[in-house]
């Protein structure tokens, strides 16, 4: 009993002291802002509404939830092909005028890394309506109970799938750990030799070390330690380098323009208002599905590490996150409606962040309140979003392969905790082509596999598959006790 007393954790229903709150919460905002910022750099959404967006929706989710999902809403990689389809096809042509038009068309050439506000409002109404579709599947959850979902989704496909989540970024994380270079000069330089390397692998390894040796509180930062030691590396080669050695990055400059009103370094953000598209529904929300297991595998993965750490500290309470899954997906649902409407990406819960709390052992949903307020205050603040747009992306890289491992290392654990029997014939045969397909669609097709003219993003199309197989598998079987 005296080791259990000395386990340090936050478990949902916790909150830690203020100083403490606050740089957790800073950790939980610079784990999810890469990914944040990147999607709105992809499909030409305004950064500081992207942010907003994510701060709002995270606050709104954790509030309908009843504060006992501690969860971040961020934007969704799953839907890139969709909205960059939609503005760069001929769906919306005839809907938006000559100078929107124009503006695309800059925007697809890559002068311009901004959509003009009317393409992204069309955008908007299809973001929106994805959002019934999570909804609709909580409320089925809530009709038909949990062991639906179990029967749909057993730990057989939801391991996998977030096995798959994990994986199919490998390809990003070191990407981002040695960046290419994207312009002539310093980046191009650097890139081009073996420090770029340095930088990030002092960060994976620091970050490793960190959450491995370090003990009390700051054992539970050590991902926000590993990122300011990639940057004091970064600066010290940027120092006795010069300019040809400099990793820190510059947001460009348009990507923060247009906004609502502005005085100084501060900026409201650019908000739109949605304008009704069939085209923009029928593009969008079908790619809701994906995020459906994705979410479920997110729960699972909560439920362990949250009631581990419960038992870990002594407590007799269960916390029943599993059980939640129906205010979890109708939550996550709701974060896309307020996500489109104020003019964000489509977007869902973070495994990003989820690994940060299963490093760190900090479940709080303070802590992620608290992330999402500074997120919001960020994005009016243009010198913030600059200041933590500038981290290096090696930095980032080094943090990714940790991060994504450990995605990937949760769908293990699901499978694990659950006991899945890995000698079944079903059970291989769903892991197996889930794997597969996962996979193989990021590697051989670039994360969209083309079908009969659709293009399926491949852990969407894993996760379907895997869905249908088990269930045509399960045709015949014996009910156990």
């Amino acid at each position: 009993m005296e080791n259990t007393n000395k386990v340090i954790g936050y478990l949902p229903d916790e909150r830690p002291p203020f100083w403490k709150l606050l740089f957790y919460a800073l950790q939980q905002v610079i784990v999810m802002f890469p990914a944040t910022v990147a999607v709105a750099l992809i499909t030409g959404f305004q950064v500081s509404t992207t942010i907003f967006a994510s701060g709002l929706a995270t606050v709104c989710f954790i509030l309908i939830t009843g504060r006992k999902i501690p969860l971040y809403y961020g934007s969704s990689f799953s839907y890139l092909a969709a909205i960059t389809g939609l503005i760069s096809g001929d769906a919306i042509r005839s809907l938006v005028s000559a100078e929107t038009l124009a503006g695309i068309e800059a925007w697809k050439n890559k002068i311009t890394p901004v959509l003009p506000g009317e393409a992204i409002s069309y955008a908007q109404f299809g973001i929106i309506m994805s959002g019934l579709v999570s909804i609709l599947a909580g409320l089925l959850v809530r009709a038909f109970g949990n062991k639906a979902v179990d029967k749909i989704l057993p730990a057989s496909v939801t391991g996998p799938v977030a096995m798959v989540i994990g994986l199919t970024l490998a390809g990003t994380a070191l990407s981002d750990a040695a960046p290419q270079p994207l312009r002539e000069g310093a980046i191009a330089t650097v890139a081009n030799s073996n420090w770029v390397w340095v930088v990030s692998l002092v960060t994976l390894l620091s970050t490793v070390i960190f959450s491995r040796y370090l003990k009390g509180f700051l054992s539970q930062l050590p991902l926000l330690l590993g990122a300011g030691v990639g940057c004091v590396t970064a600066g010290l080669l940027y120092a006795f380098g010069g300019p040809d050695m400099n990793l820190f990055r510059a947001i460009p400059k348009e990507a923060l323009e247009g906004s609502l009103w502005s005085f100084g370094p501060i900026a409201v953000p650019a908000f739109t208002l949605p304008k009704f598209s069939w085209a923009a529904m029928f593009a969008i929300m079908p790619i809701a599905i994906a995020t459906i297991p994705e979410s479920t595998a997110h729960m699972y993965q909560l439920d362990i590490y949250v009631n581990d750490l419960a038992r870990k500290k002594g407590s007799n309470k269960k916390y029943d996150l599993a059980g939640l899954l129906d205010r979890n997906l109708i939550g996550d649902g709701i974060g896309d409606m307020i996500s489109g409407l104020v003019g964000g990406p489509a977007g869902t819960n973070y495994g990003e962040n989820i690994s940060t709390m299963a490093i760190t052992k900090v479940f709080s949903t303070s802590v992620l309140i608290a992330a999402s307020i500074i997120a919001m205050i960020i994005s009016f603040f243009i010198p913030l979003v600059q200041g933590i747009y500038a981290i290096p992306q090696a930095v980032i890289g080094g943090l990714e392969i940790y991060l994504f491992g450990a995605i990937a290392a949760q769908g293990i654990a699901i499978m694990v905790e659950k006991k899945v029997d890995l000698f079944s014939s079903k059970n291989i045969a769903v892991i197996a082509t889930i794997m597969i397909v996962g996979l193989g669609g990021q590697y051989a097709f670039g994360g969209n596999i083309p079908f009969f003219g659709l293009q399926v993003p491949c852990v969407a199309g894993a996760a379907i598959f895997g869905i249908i197989l088990n269930l045509i598998l399960s045709i015949g079987e014996k009910k156990e006790d």
